[in-house]
């Protein structure tokens, strides 16, 4: 079964690392995706630009509209995600532990629905 698993940070936090620390943490995530990728377990992944750089669309009445930045301010902010394959939750879980940002932010694990192909 396929899983989105998504990793929130506070931005903020992670910007006041020094970039030594930032680096050894981008060498974390490169050593797990090398591990899930060698696993089986890899689907797809990738990193998010700030959250300022986002844009919200919705639209009301027919209207497309448009705002700067996510939907709500929380503490903390998508910052990436990872597909992957896995048997169960608990395996899709386990692999979530093994995130680096899991230690000061959080990793949403969420199944992907099965839909048929569009023509």
């Amino acid at each position: 079964m396929k899983y989105l698993l998504l990793i929130y940070e506070n931005e903020a936090s992670f910007a006041s690392i020094p970039e030594a620390e930032q680096g050894r943490i981008f060498g974390e995530y490169m050593d797990y995706t090398r591990r899930i990728k060698k696993n089986g377990n890899y689907i797809g992944g990738e990193a998010l630009e700030p959250v300022a750089t986002a844009t919200t669309v919705r639209v009301k009445d027919g209207k497309t509209l448009t705002t700067d930045g996510p939907f709500a301010e929380t503490r903390e902010q998508l910052g990436g995600f990872y597909l992957v394959e896995a048997k169960d939750l608990d395996e899709a879980i386990s692999l979530a532990t093994g995130i680096p940002a899991v230690r000061n932010g959080c990793i949403e694990v969420r199944p992907i629905m099965p839909t048929p192909p569009v023509d």
